[in-house]
């Protein structure tokens, strides 16, 4: 199925690597069309330093993101049941954000992306570990969502 949902929530372990990326993509690639934000199962950790660097590649800027739980999210007065849809990144964030939306009538899809973090012994092999899941989420977004306008 393809369309784009007037809101996507991206989440995943710690809102610190794979769903600000999936954050940042989603406003470049499909401007303001749809109300896009992330968030993890954790909010323990800071957007990660070569999330950053990947991004950065193609233009996108993630220094400003802080990283957000789905409890702070509910803390801010943001609640799941206000978007059209969920993708999670992590088994983890997957199992959550079912057992968060089990009363609502939420879309949810699982994106098995890859975790950069544990990958490559060296900066080069780490950087391009974080590409590969990078272009892995672009590549599922194309797909879900269609071409950019």
């Amino acid at each position: 199925m393809t369309g784009l949902p007037h809101s996507v929530l991206f989440c995943c372990d710690h809102n610190a690597v794979r769903s600000p990326m999936a954050e940042g993509l989603m406003k470049q690639m499909y401007g303001t069309r749809s109300y896009v934000q992330s968030a993890g199962v954790k909010s323990d950790l800071e957007v990660d330093g070569f999330s950053i660097a990947v991004c950065r590649e193609i233009g996108i800027e993630l220094e400003r993101h802080r990283a957000r739980s789905f409890e702070d999210m509910r803390e801010m007065g943001e609640e799941l049941s206000g978007f059209d849809l969920v993708v999670a990144l992590s088994p983890a964030s997957h199992k959550l954000a079912k057992d968060l939306t089990r009363h609502y009538d939420l879309e949810i899809d699982y994106w098995p992306i890859l975790d950069p973090t544990a990958q490559g012994e060296s900066r080069e092999a780490r950087l391009e570990s974080y590409r590969q899941a990078r272009d892995q989420i672009r590549d599922r977004m194309l797909v879900r969502f269609g071409p950019p306008a």
